[in-house]
């Protein structure tokens, strides 16, 4: 009998040597340890572009990094004034929506309105400014949830984003 289970345990050891687990380290800290800003200016609403315009990312983000889009709605006093998308702006009776969806390589700015498109004022379709805030999934986003994303600031101070350092692109 102890013969059998010196032989069991041989061949266990023999059998389980051969199995190995392979492990998969995904080195993705070249460009998932900071949040990043992106501007885009002169951003032109039209029928040419079915009032959508794709403001293409430098390089391709993580499908599980956060975004944030923020419309330059004014500038007070120097400051500029920053509004979080999705934002609903009202000229008279006009209903002006401004909305976004986005992939790993663009983020889509959607034009809408109660009104005809091409009847919107242009203040409202040319020459705007976008900010694109990519929040890697690296970050407790689990602990910004009470922070007001509408705030602009109070985003760029959590994530310590450096608003000079901006990459400003050109539409």
């Amino acid at each position: 009998m102890k013969k059998f289970t010196l032989i069991l345990a041989l061949i266990g050891m023999i059998t389980l040597q051969s199995c190995y687990t392979e492990e998969v380290i995904v080195d993705d800290t070249v460009d998932n340890e900071v949040a990043k800003v992106f501007e885009y200016s002169n951003v032109d609403f039209n029928n040419g572009n079915n009032y959508n315009v794709f403001l293409d990312f430098p390089h391709t983000i993580y499908t599980s990094n956060m975004v944030l889009v923020y419309h330059l709605y004014d500038v007070v006093n120097g400051q500029d004034i920053w509004r979080l998308l999705p934002q609903t702006y009202y000229d008279g009776n006009m209903e002006i929506d401004y909305n976004f969806d986005f992939t790993t390589t663009e983020v889509n700015v959607i034009l809408g309105s109660n009104y005809e498109l091409n009847s919107i004022p242009t203040i409202w379709t040319q020459n705007q400014v976008f900010r694109v805030i990519v929040i890697p999934s690296a970050f407790d986003n689990k602990s910004a949830k009470y922070m007001d994303f509408n705030d602009y600031n109070a985003v760029i101070d959590y994530y310590g984003i450096n608003d000079k350092n901006i990459k400003k692109i050109e539409k």
